[in-house]
């Protein structure tokens, strides 16, 4: 199985998930996973987010606010919406994944939460539509106000495992509070909270970047890495705090800590301005755990290899 990294748009559409799991496997902490918006006006109106997001260096791409429902993207060719997804993989030569949100109704709030669209729920008829669609793996997380809980991710994990099958990819945990009382800061992500996402089918655990969350440190940090490989996952490190559009120095910061920490791969979030991190973000996170080479291929190549 070849490095992600020096992966191409022809070897991700021969991959499974558990494929691309392996290819992440074999970068050794070398993978850079950008988030973006595509129900937004894109930062730039001739391409997408995703496009500008892959020509900064990302490997992979995850779609925010995305309706599976009503699937589209803004500034995309047009397309059926059946095909929109497939249409922007083979744009962008990346494999394409997206956030549903296992919203709980029962949440203890801290704030008024808003109500979210069926589609971006994760429920059996959604994850068995993001399927239909062709996304290559699923994120289960929360944004700001949506009342997830970690509770409910454990259970739409074992819904996502039954739609995607066992060749999916599935990403879960949160990345900050989603208004949640009692799930903010530390707390967010306990070894009991791990051990029963990776029971419940998890092949990624998704843990906030030291520094992005409070009590988020590298040591912290590095102990709950630790305990997802031993359980035979991968671990995902975020900054989607809106970090992501801070200065260079912090990301850069947040890249050498998170690679400290044992990250497997490292995500960066959509809130740097229209719905994606600043593009120089992505490239500066992108130098800092894997260096210029890496990086200057991986935005050259073009998706015709």
């Amino acid at each position: 199985m070849k490095r992600l990294l020096d992966c191409t748009a022809s070897d991700f559409e021969q991959m499974t998930g558990q494929d691309l799991k392996k290819a992440i496997i074999a970068s050794e902490g070398r993978t850079i996973l950008s988030e973006v918006i595509g129900a937004f006006s894109p930062l730039y109106s001739a391409v997408t987010n995703a496009e500008l997001a892959a020509a900064f260096g990302a490997d992979l791409i995850l779609l925010n606010f995305f309706d599976v429902m009503n699937p589209s993207i803004e500034s995309l060719p047009e397309a059926v919406p059946s095909e929109v997804v497939r249409q922007l993989k083979k744009l962008v030569g990346r494999p394409i994944g997206l956030n549903l949100e296992p919203v709980d109704l029962q949440a203890d709030k801290l704030e008024a939460l808003q109500q979210l669209p069926e589609g971006r729920v994760a429920t059996n008829a959604s994850l068995k539509r993001a399927k239909e669609l062709g996304f290559d793996f699923v994120c289960l997380t929360g944004n700001p106000k949506t009342g997830v809980t970690n509770a409910e991710i454990t259970k739409a994990i074992e819904k996502a495992r039954a739609a995607f099958g066992p060749d999916g990819l599935i990403i879960a945990g949160k990345m900050h509070g989603a208004g949640v009382a009692g799930e903010t800061g530390s707390s967010m992500m306990t070894e009991e909270t791990l051990h029963r996402f990776v029971e419940a089918g998890a092949d990624i655990i998704l843990i906030p970047s030291p520094g992005t969350v409070p009590g988020f440190t590298v040591e912290k940090t590095a102990k709950l890495i630790d305990l997802v490989h031993q359980k035979g996952a991968l671990a995902i490190l975020t900054t989607g705090t809106s970090q992501e559009g801070a200065d260079e120095q912090t990301i850069k910061q947040i890249a050498l800590n998170s690679k400290m920490a044992g990250a497997d791969l490292y995500h960066i979030g959509d809130a740097g301005a229209a719905g994606i991190a600043s593009p120089e973000n992505i490239m500066a996170y992108s130098i800092v755990v894997r260096g210029k080479r890496h990086t200057y291929v991986r935005m050259a190549a073009s998706v015709r290899r």
